[in-house]
């Protein structure tokens, strides 16, 4: 198995892979079908994953998995999604936060909370999350925001240059990722989480996901 992932990690690394940003927008140049790229779109992804939403959090929980937060419904809605595995990533359900409007994802607590700001009113609550799967809203206590850096929330666009392998010139094209909210990007696996008008985006890196893969084999052993 060990060297079957390695042999697949040698074929995907060929192609060349460019990333520029400028401006508001950002484009991203890769190889497809065969590629160490792939671009997921929200109709690839489970149903809470299709529509878009205010604002994202990536967070590992202390076993090692990772979720992804949407807040979703003007705040009022917390979608959440295993993404520990980029190639299988799986909605774990929602939770209701009740009306009380879109809020931003300022800082970590710890490592099991995070400090939320609502954009209305200013005011601040913690969002507990010793329970990854089931976060609770909770008031907070002597805490302050005068330093807090809150996120940009100006929406952009994503041009990606998709480059066939094979070099037919008919299969190169730009994809537009249109009405970009926020971005996220999960470092272990390579992945890129895009907030969209649309839902998420997923930009999967396959020779960084086996990459992973060969390291906890390595450590297993």
């Amino acid at each position: 198995m060990k060297e079957y992932l390695k042999r697949m990690l040698s074929c995907l690394r060929p192609a060349a892979i460019a990333t520029i940003t400028s401006g508001m927008a950002a484009g991203i140049a890769l190889a497809a079908p065969s590629s160490n790229l792939i671009v997921v779109p929200p109709t690839k992804l489970p149903a809470s994953a299709r529509q878009s939403g205010e604002a994202m959090l990536l967070h590992e929980a202390i076993d090692g998995t990772t979720f992804l937060y949407i807040e979703q419904n003007q705040g009022s809605r917390l979608a959440i999604f295993d993404v520990t595995d980029p190639a299988h990533l799986k909605a774990e359900g929602s939770i209701e936060i009740g009306p009380l409007g879109p809020f931003d994802f300022v800082s970590s607590l710890g490592s099991r909370a995070e400090l939320i700001r609502f954009r209305q009113d200013q005011g601040n609550a913690v969002l507990d999350l010793h329970d990854a799967k089931v976060p609770v809203l909770k008031a907070p206590q002597g805490l302050a925001l005068e330093d807090a850096v809150i996120p940009s929330q100006l929406a952009r666009d994503y041009q990606v240059q998709v480059v066939n392998t094979a070099k037919s010139p008919e299969l190169n094209y730009i994809l537009n990722i249109k009405g970009t909210r926020e971005e996220i990007a999960k470092y272990d696996t390579g992945t890129t989480f895009l907030l969209t008008d649309e839902g998420l985006f997923l930009i999967r890196r396959p020779a960084k996901e086996m990459e992973k893969t060969l390291h906890a084999l390595d450590y297993a052993n």
